[in-house]
């Protein structure tokens, strides 16, 4: 795959940041979108902008082809049995406070356990401590080793673990957890699990079946989508069972004033009108990775992983967390003088030679915890950044560096 040619999709890689040509490293929070996914969407605005399902008119029912047809291109993406499965939702976030809202209420009873780990995403971890204040159900997690690694799941399931939670990739260490083997073992004892896939489905070749998980989330904006959109995949069987998230338009089969039925899956969990622009968006997106090839794109970020530890480590002081990473690089360095040199200032004076980074706790605070530190710096990368890119990014660290 060739960075370079694939980056005249993407207008916004063009620009200058300071004087400087932009290199955007912060593909781990947002991906930039291509053309052919504004396009779309523009398209749909300007010739087939009508309310879906609900009208009879030719706007509306071409707007609910394309919507529905979006749904499908999603289950395929991710190789789920039906349409009825795919949930469409705001994000990662919604997808997950669904889960925990719906599942706690339907299935979990005071004292039950969620066991999410340590590893989690802020909205993998703070949906379950809001059920824990509202229906007193506890949460437990899964510590880590040092090298960033999930230690074995058994000694940590309980006869009362209700369901299991788990990140498939990290979004600061690039762990990517062995969630086949955990979803076996939660499995064999009847637990359910869901996967938070926000940083697994962009760069990992997504097959719900053969994984068996139970629920899978994840965001169109960090899939070169558009922004307000995710998708929850829930198996029928557990969708069928657990109530509404919340209750509207589209989301009804009957309502009086005596009682009110709901409509059948995946509409259920759909209240109000959904942004079928962006499902439209998020489809585009889905095959324009198709068309450059999931295999292709996560082979391509690896090698650039690779390639910027492999310079990076050359630089004294440095500390790279986790041991694995796929798509993300995150660490600290020393000054000459042996001070951590602040993650923030290494961010704010990369970003004065047009580096794009993140800096921070990521929304991983426990995490930071476990590393003893207040937060990192965090490059992470796209099908269209580059080894010209790198060598920038690692010229510009060591020139940050000098500068302490």
């Amino acid at each position: 795959m060739n960075g370079q040619e694939i980056r005249a999709d993407f207008p916004i890689l063009s620009r200058e940041v300071y004087g400087r040509p932009l290199v955007y490293l912060d593909n781990a929070a947002t991906t930039q979108t291509p053309l052919c996914v504004l396009d779309a969407m523009r398209e749909e605005y300007l010739n087939v902008n009508a309310n879906v399902h609900r009208g009879v008119h030719y706007l509306s029912q071409q707007a609910t082809d394309l919507h529905e047809a979006a749904r499908e291109t999603v289950r395929q993406f991710i190789h789920a049995a039906k349409t009825e499965e795919i949930v469409f939702t705001r994000g990662t976030t919604e997808s997950i406070n669904l889960v925990a809202s719906c599942f706690v209420e339907a299935f979990m009873q005071e004292g039950d356990e969620v066991l999410v780990t340590e590893m989690e995403h802020h909205s993998n971890i703070v949906p379950w401590q809001l059920q824990a204040q509202r229906k007193g159900i506890v949460v437990r997690h899964i510590p880590i080793d040092d090298n960033g690694q999930l230690l074995p799941l058994d000694s940590f399931l309980s006869p009362r673990t209700k369901l299991v939670s788990v990140t498939h990739v990290s979004n600061v260490l690039g762990t990517v957890n062995p969630v086949k083997e955990i979803i076996r073992k939660a499995h064999e004892r009847g637990i359910p699990v869901l996967v938070d896939g926000a940083q697994g489905a962009p760069h990992i070749h997504v097959d719900v079946q053969e994984l068996d998980c139970d629920f899978y989330a994840f965001s169109g904006h960090k899939m070169y989508g558009p922004t307000g959109i995710g998708v929850l995949y829930g198996k029928e069987e557990w969708l069928e069972k657990m109530p509404p998230y919340q209750g509207g338009g589209e989301m009804i089969d009957r309502v009086s004033w005596e009682k009110t039925t709901f409509e059948r899956l995946p509409f259920k969990f759909e209240a109000g009108t959904p942004d079928y622009i962006a499902t439209h968006g998020l489809a585009t997106a889905i095959a324009y990775i198709n068309q450059l090839g999931i295999d292709n794109i996560a082979a391509h970020e690896h090698a650039l992983t690779r390639y910027c530890v492999e310079q990076m480590r050359q630089i004294e002081g440095i500390s790279i967390y986790g041991a694995d990473s796929r798509s993300v690089v995150s660490f600290n360095v020393a000054s000459p003088q042996g001070d951590l040199i602040h993650h923030l200032d290494i961010g704010t004076l990369l970003d004065r030679l047009g580096i794009a980074v993140r800096t921070g706790h990521h929304c991983a605070q426990p995490l930071m915890t476990r590393l003893d530190v207040q937060g990192t710096v965090r490059a992470s990368f796209a099908l269209y950044n580059t080894r010209e890119e790198v060598d920038t990014f690692v010229a510009g660290l060591r020139r940050v560096i000098q500068m302490f």
